[in-house]
């Protein structure tokens, strides 16, 4: 099983298949095979991952922490990276350590990818559960 331990403010996140409750893949050019287990993959091959806390105006639809409390803004952290793709494919990262010294441009010269992608991971700072948002985007 996969698995992404962090730690924020002294408190431990682990992020699994358990406590994973969505892989939002983009809708218009999705990345084929890519899964949960992939994204905590790359995360515990990089060096630098590090969460800031974010906030919405949307509560955790897992727990719904501070709803009945009546907050206008709710705590996630989150995380932010880049993945590259040939043919919709996963090629590489931006947080991969075969990455060093490359860059978008240079793998588009060297055939390697054609396509990039921002992956967000979005974790509830209550519930701990989390999401992973795929998004199509030109870097």
């Amino acid at each position: 099983m996969s698995l992404y331990k962090f730690t924020y403010e002294d408190e431990e996140y682990l992020l699994n298949q358990d406590n994973c409750s969505g892989l939002i893949n983009d809708d218009e050019k999705p990345v084929k095979g890519i899964t949960s287990s992939k994204i905590l993959e790359i995360l515990n091959n990089s060096q630098d991952v590090d969460f800031d806390m974010e906030y919405y105006q949307e509560a955790c639809p897992e727990c719904l922490a501070g709803v009945k409390e009546k907050q206008k803004f709710f705590g996630f952290l989150e995380y932010h990276f880049y993945i590259f793709t040939k043919k919709s494919e996963y090629v590489i990262s931006d947080i991969s350590e075969e990455y060093k010294g490359l860059s978008f441009n240079k793998l588009c010269k060297q055939k390697k990818a054609d396509d990039s992608y921002i992956v967000s991971i979005i974790v509830c700072e209550k519930c701990k559960d989390y999401i992973i948002q795929i998004e199509n985007c030109i870097v």
